[in-house]
């Protein structure tokens, strides 16, 4: 399908380059030109431009173009647990309300719960999730099927899973549709014996791969592996071998010199989720101190159960106003280091390249921000805000992979939003009766 996206003012999240005012084109799931208008004026007067027979032409009415948002840590199926379990500390709230929930679910649950979350996502302009569940099969069927880029990582516990499902999961997905992708990962150290995490490491080493978990979330969890193994979770996990070929950290609250330098050393990514992380009071993550030491960060809202909001308008905005309370300082983190942690880093925290920029070749995976609302005026600085005073209401379209999913608060998902929201109520009426 053939795209023309016109009248546009464009971010394409390219180092050093301003916004501008041009044209994107899309031809199936990739950007096949992207210009300033004096360029593509100047090219079509001399017949450098090939004339191509539109499918879609979408005036964009001088509102902004730029990458989706990377939603770098989520758990989609929870959205059945969204103001379920709320005001409990991590450790009940996962031990008393969310496993117990959690184990009544079937396949065909999880397939459409997950669906409720793209839905929201849409909404929000994210393009991408990173997605840790207990069942991946589930989350991707449902993911193809709502047009959603997502990248799965295991869940691997003492529970859950085993090694080999992991690397039987990681062949397959990783060849099986454009939209999916896999990495290796388990839930946390806490939730894994070192023997299981020994193997995690000999997968990591066969493969040659990165490795994804929770880390350091909460004072709780720090202190207790230093009683176990004598090393905080990062220092003991390298150890083992983990790191030898890059990934990263969820939440990474509780993080010491060392294990930053673990991070700096492995060239590990942080993924923080702040509106989580205050929700469950676990502490507010140094992000100045990774900015200092060159340690990419990444934003996650969490799930629905510990979020509940699965917003990255408030997660950039709570990622720079809680940097500059913890630091006592309000210009240690500016709105573009924000907004290229919640596009550029997610996607190369997740390893997704072709869908970090706006540029020939990229994935199409492009949202339309609406401009013309009071808190986008005056336009002064348009990255200033998106950071500040930017809103899901602000997301005038969603397309991935060169597909228009979301347009003016309208879904092209395929079925009815009200038929899922129906199942998804009806599911929880049944867990709860069980």
């Amino acid at each position: 399908m053939n795209i023309r996206l016109y009248n546009a003012k464009i971010l394409t999240m390219e180092k050093n380059r301003p916004v501008f005012t041009g044209e994107v084109w899309v031809k199936n799931e990739k950007i096949v030109y992207i210009a300033e208008q004096a360029d593509i004026d100047r090219e079509w007067n001399t017949a450098e431009i090939p004339r191509i027979e539109w499918d879609i032409q979408v005036d964009c009415e001088g509102n902004l173009l730029m990458p989706g948002f990377k939603n770098a840590h989520t758990h989609s199926p929870m959205t059945f647990l969204r103001s379920f379990a709320d005001d409990l500390p991590l450790e009940r709230w996962l031990q008393e309300k969310i496993f117990p929930m959690e184990a009544k679910l079937t396949h065909a649950d999880i397939y459409e719960l997950t669906k409720l979350a793209v839905l929201e996502y849409l909404t929000n302009g994210i393009t991408a999730i990173f997605d840790m569940y207990v069942d991946s099969e589930a989350v991707a069927e449902s993911c193809i099927d709502m047009g959603m880029r997502c990248v799965l990582v295991p869940g691997l516990n003492n529970f859950v899973s085993s090694p080999d499902q992991v690397e039987d999961e990681y062949v397959r997905w990783n060849k099986r549709h454009s939209l999916i992708s896999y990495q290796l990962g388990f839930h946390a150290e806490y939730t894994c014996s070192k023997e299981l995490l020994y193997r995690v490491s000999e997968l990591a080493h066969r493969n040659r791969a990165p490795v994804y978990m929770h880390l350091a979330e909460t004072r709780k969890e720090v202190d207790a592996c230093k009683a176990r193994y004598g090393m905080t979770p990062a220092v003991f996990l390298d150890s083992l071998g983990i790191f030898e070929f890059g990934g990263g950290g969820f939440h990474c609250v509780h993080m010491s010199e060392e294990d930053m330098d673990v991070f700096r050393m492995r060239r590990l990514h942080v993924i923080t989720n702040p509106s989580s992380n205050l929700k469950l009071a676990s502490g507010i993550a140094p992000i100045a101190a990774f900015e200092r030491r060159r340690i990419p960060v990444a934003i996650g809202t969490d799930g629905p159960a510990s979020n509940n909001c699965l917003d990255m308008f408030r997660e950039m905005f709570l990622v720079a106003g809680l940097a500059k309370v913890r630091e006592q300082d309000a210009s240690v983190l500016s709105a573009e280091q924000v907004l290229r942690m919640a596009t550029v880093h997610g996607a190369k925290a997740m390893r997704l390249p072709r869908a970090d920029t706006l540029a020939k070749g990229k994935y199409a995976d492009i949202i339309l921000i609406d401009l013309h609302q009071p808190n986008m005026q005056p336009d002064y600085n348009v990255i200033g805000n998106l950071v500040y005073s930017g809103s899901k209401a602000n997301v005038r379209m969603t397309m991935i992979g060169g597909r228009i999913l979301y347009r003016n608060g309208v879904y092209n998902v395929g079925e009815s939003p009200e038929r899922i929201y129906h199942t998804c109520n009806g599911i929880l009426k049944r867990m709860l009766s069980e």
